[in-house]
């Protein structure tokens, strides 16, 4: 068994049944979960930023940094791994807390959120389940023989979506 670890701005697919694709401690961030039961193949991306045009530079080093151009990588690696764009891709969604107080000013959970389904509206897709907002972190795993995605948090223990 293999656990591929994705940290903020990255992303990962497999389709090795062995393997396990895990995230941890996301905040504002959000976890886009892209499961293809045609092929099995399973794929994350972590989210920090709604919107590229902050900071165009950065779109080279770390496209998956951002809900605008994370999605298409994703989707692409996707089809490196077999997706065919033409089957029904599973969309979990998990993340984008408040975490910073009651006067979060940026409100970056909410706005991270809405782009990554504005993201995948453009696509023609839409999230199966979601497991976002309120005010703690959250770590994701995912089996991909299985597509199981368990959602954790300190304090609050486990639970699949």
């Amino acid at each position: 068994m293999r656990t591929i670890y994705v940290g903020v701005g990255e992303y990962a697919a497999s389709k090795a049944p062995g393997d396990v694709i895990k995230t941890m401690a996301l905040g504002s961030c959000i976890a886009v979960i892209f499961l293809d039961p045609s092929n099995g193949t399973v794929g994350i991306l972590n989210v920090a930023l709604p919107d590229s045009s902050i900071n165009k530079n950065r779109i080279l080093e770390k496209p998956g940094m951002f809900a605008d151009t994370g999605i298409p990588v994703l989707l692409n690696l996707m089809m490196k791994n077999g997706y065919n764009g033409k089957g029904q891709l599973i969309v979990k969604l998990v993340g984008g807390a408040s975490i910073l107080g009651p006067n979060n000013t940026f409100n970056i959970g909410k706005r991270n959120a809405s782009a990554v389904k504005k993201a995948l509206g453009k696509h023609r897709l839409g999230a199966l389940a979601e497991d976002l907002g309120n005010n703690f972190s959250r770590s994701v795993s995912i089996e991909v023989k299985t597509g199981k995605v368990t959602v954790s948090s300190p304090g609050r223990g486990q639970w699949t979506i």
